[in-house]
């Protein structure tokens, strides 16, 4: 976007948010409303409402319901009135029909102008945050752009050769680091509580291998911000945790104690079992979220039970394999505008950073790179692909690798692919389901390891049932079931999506890297 056109966006952006109070997310704007539809379940699917575009000012709207709601000689519908004040929104691409009878990989190609969003005009009353250039949607429920997701899509766009989307893309996510200071989950007023996987880094490596290294002097401001967002005091009150050396790592961790908007009746129900607990569950349950893996045994304390998940307890081996990247990110950055002094100080806090992954996360007991409890000072015992971003990131010994590899194609490996995890929780980050992200990582980092025919197992069967699922459907998912390709993938708050971002960006870029078409 050119630089007159980004200061005129700021201040149209500015003027809207003092105007329409932009940041405020819809269970604060609606009150009662906002409780009242969501545990009513006017929609099946709690993300609806809260995307919902009032046709009124929000004030009118929580008014006019005050009053229909107090006043006991009027009977009203709930519904209608929703219907009647709000656009409700529909899912991204109803209505598109794919033509099975083309590759796959056409369809991809044609399906990126259907996930494409132009840049964003305020809207009064709307959760969305406006974006100054176009991006790409994941699809299905996710009418927004997302962050880890876009990393992986990206990939695809790469192999489309729509750099200029990845670009605006890359501006998008830089933008809202200097509005907010962080990038959000995506960008609604709902999502401004917590981030996802740090992925901005890996994006720029993207780019600069169109644009060279000076990519990175150019987002040199935003990867500082990104680090400052996630580098937050470790004083139990943040992302930084003190380790039992007196190192420093990182977890997830959501700043609000609420149930989340878009799944405030899955959370409320959760959290009135809980009691004094509410708060803290809803912390750890939002901070699950911004892992990504929401939700997972991975993050639950006794490996089943959503009410007992302990996000927050825990040090994610890779977030933290992804800050080391960001951190190694900063060096180039820093040497590219010639501060030699800040570019080494990165490179040795990272070499710091990929010593204490390699001391807490490395589990010598099952052979494999886990997650390390705070509370307990211990390493966790489940087993989750989480486990081969040390590879992808190129922080495993050899050995660790070969040991990881070995497990990886006795234990995790299946008709379709790499399974998240080995247990079936009827969590959706779990046992049966594959996702692409997880399969993409694993493949790459295999590769760097010399574990090439492994590697290419992976993804020859991941190909297989993406191309198969779509021949019978037109569709391409949001996630699999890897273990018994008839079944689809379920679990989770909310049906299988389909579009999908990730899937595309993944499925297009293994097919080029192992010409699988």
């Amino acid at each position: 976007m050119p630089r007159l056109l980004l200061i005129l966006f700021l201040f149209v952006f500015s003027f809207a948010q003092a105007q329409y109070g932009s940041y405020t997310p819809p269970d604060k704007l609606y009150g009662v409303l906002f409780a009242d539809v969501q545990m009513s379940r006017v929609f099946k699917d709690g993300k609806t409402f809260v995307d919902c575009v009032p046709k009124k000012t929000p004030q009118e709207i929580a008014d006019a319901y005050g009053k229909l709601k107090n006043n006991p000689l009027v009977r009203y519908s709930l519904q209608m009135f929703v219907e009647s004040n709000f656009t409700v929104p529909g899912e991204v691409a109803t209505g598109y029909v794919s033509d099975t009878t083309v590759p796959v990989t056409t369809h991809i190609n044609g399906l990126w102008k259907v996930l494409s969003h132009e840049p964003d005009k305020p809207v009064n009353g709307s959760s969305l945050l406006p974006l100054p250039n176009a991006y790409i949607v994941p699809g299905g429920r996710f009418r927004e752009i997302y962050y880890w997701d876009s990393y992986f899509t990206m990939l695809g766009l790469k192999e489309s050769g729509m750099y200029d989307m990845m670009e605006n893309m890359i501006n998008n996510f830089s933008f809202m680091i200097q509005q907010y200071g962080h990038i959000p989950n995506g960008n609604r007023t709902y999502f401004l509580s917590r981030s996802q996987p740090p992925f901005f880094s890996l994006m720029l490596d993207l780019l600069a291998e169109k644009k060279g290294g000076r990519v990175y002097a150019q987002y040199q401001l935003a990867l500082q911000r990104e680090y400052d967002y996630w580098m937050d005091k470790a004083d139990g009150k943040g992302h930084a945790v003190k380790m039992p050396d007196g190192t420093v790592l990182n977890r997830y961790y959501d700043q609000d104690i609420v149930p989340r908007q878009e799944s405030f009746y899955e959370d409320s129900t959760l959290g009135a079992a809980a009691g004094k607990r509410a708060p803290q569950l809803y912390r750890n349950l939002r901070s699950g979220a911004e892992s990504g893996w929401d939700f997972s045994s991975r993050w639950l304390a006794d490996s089943k039970s959503l009410s007992t998940i302990q996000t927050v307890n825990l040090v994610p081996v890779d977030l933290n394999c992804l800050l080391y990247h960001l951190e190694l990110t900063l060096g180039k950055a820093y040497k590219e505008t010639g501060d030699l002094l800040r570019s080494n100080y990165y490179t040795k806090i990272a070499g710091k950073r990929k010593a204490a992954i390699l001391k807490y996360c490395w589990n010598a007991n099952y052979s494999w790179f886990t997650d390390y409890n705070v509370v307990t000072k211990s390493k966790s015992k489940e087993l989750t692909l989480a486990g081969i971003t040390p590879l992808f990131t190129g922080i495993a010994t050899q050995a660790q690798a070969n040991a990881v590899a070995t497990l990886l194609k006795n234990k995790f490996l299946k008709a379709g692919g790499l399974v998240t995890t080995l247990k079936n929780t009827g969590q959706q980050w779990d046992s049966p389901n594959g996702w692409a992200p997880l399969q993409w990582m694993a493949v790459q980092g295999l590769n760097q390891y010399n574990q090439q025919a492994l590697a290419k197992t992976i993804a020859t069967r991941w190909v297989e049932l993406n191309n198969k699922v779509y021949k019978a459907t037109g569709k391409l998912m949001e996630k699999y079931n890897v273990t018994d390709m008839t079944t689809e993938a379920g679990g989770g708050e909310y049906p299988a999506q389909d579009g999908f971002g990730w899937t595309n960006g993944v499925l297009l870029a293994l097919i080029r890297q192992y010409n699988l078409q």
